[in-house]
């Protein structure tokens, strides 16, 4: 795919997978438990939401949740100011749970799924999102490209089946070849991720696992790139060495898709504290920083990929920072 040049106006969008082993005690940081109010088989509430960008049919698919210690994805806060941003808004002091929001677009008649959701590399609540393909009354075989912003095992999961094949049999993966480099043709020092040394062993051992049914045929692409028409990737560096955020276009409607810029508004929009898994915390400032500005300024639809469902909203520019304003449910 060859490079395009954005200036700030265009810049403005089964089975579940059985790769387990990163499943903790409740006490470490991203582990998943199942509780009373956890979703059941049935009364399941709808996991899917659409809407349009232009022309361009979206649905957010959700892949479940995962989370852990608010300490994890707020590395700097004060402990104090941290458990009252927490109280006011509601949250338990001791986990805070992340949704897994995937998007699919139609376009040009191709059906592309942006980020593979986590199956149930990061706890036994991942791994919805074929059982909401199927409420909109599509198959695993019928999305022709899936593209991740970057190969931690929440975006990268459900490329595996419970029997080690391809969960998507006829599309075309994308990643970021940087990424690829660092964390499948390598073994990646995680000295820097704030978990158990255990959980870094298994969160790298999952990520291999999970892109082996890809790993021939794979397409890798630098941010800039534009995968298909409508859809460009941008330079989101700093959380991995090669995430990319996602820009979704038709006409003048856009759609920014952040990835792990943050994880969850409250803790990294709201308030400015720095998530704990990020590699590089300076650069990971500097790209939030540039791409929230970004959407403030163009007043852009943002999907945050770990905000809560449906994770649409937009970005307000504050005197402290910026604040992330939901948007209202569309019918």
């Amino acid at each position: 795919m060859g490079k395009i040049t954005l200036n700030r106006r265009t810049i403005v969008l089964t089975a579940a997978s059985a790769v387990t082993g990163l499943i903790l005690p409740s006490d470490m940081p991203f582990a998943q438990t199942t509780s009373a109010t956890s979703l059941s088989a049935q009364g399941r509430n709808a996991g899917h939401y659409r809407f349009r960008v232009g022309e361009i049919s979206a649905t957010v698919l959700s892949d479940g949740l995962i989370g852990g210690p608010p300490r994890v994805y707020a590395s700097d806060a004060p402990e104090t100011e941290l458990q009252e941003v927490l109280r006011n808004a509601f949250l338990p002091a001791d986990r805070l749970a992340l949704n897994l929001n995937t998007l699919l677009i139609e376009t040009n008649g191709r059906r592309i799924l942006l980020e593979a959701g986590a199956g149930q590399t990061m706890g036994p609540q991942g791994g919805r999102v074929f059982e909401n393909l199927a409420a909109i009354g599509l198959r695993p075989e019928d999305i022709d490209i899936v593209v991740v912003s970057h190969t931690h095992p929440d975006h990268v999961g459900n490329l595996r089946t419970a029997d080690g094949g391809k969960a998507f049999p006829r599309a075309v993966v994308f990643a970021p070849r940087a990424d690829w480099d660092f964390f499948v043709r390598n073994d990646p020092d995680l000295s820097y991720m704030p978990v158990p040394e255990e959980f870094r062993r298994n969160f790298s051992a999952a990520i291999k696992r999970s892109v082996e049914p890809v790993t021939n045929g794979i397409e890798l692409y630098e941010a800039g790139t534009e995968i298909v028409p409508g859809l460009t990737t941008l330079p989101a560096l700093g959380h991995t060495p090669g995430m990319a955020n996602f820009l979704v276009q038709s006409g003048n409607d856009q759609l920014l898709l952040t990835a792990d810029l943050a994880y969850h508004p409250i803790v990294n929009v709201d308030r400015p504290w720095l998530p704990g898994p990020d590699r590089d915390k300076d650069t990971a400032l500097v790209s939030r920083r540039r791409i929230f500005d970004m959407a403030a300024t163009d007043r852009l639809l943002v999907l945050g990929f770990h905000y809560p469902f449906p994770g649409l909203g937009r970005m307000l520019k504050t005197d402290a920072g910026y604040a992330w304003v939901p948007l209202g449910w569309q019918f």
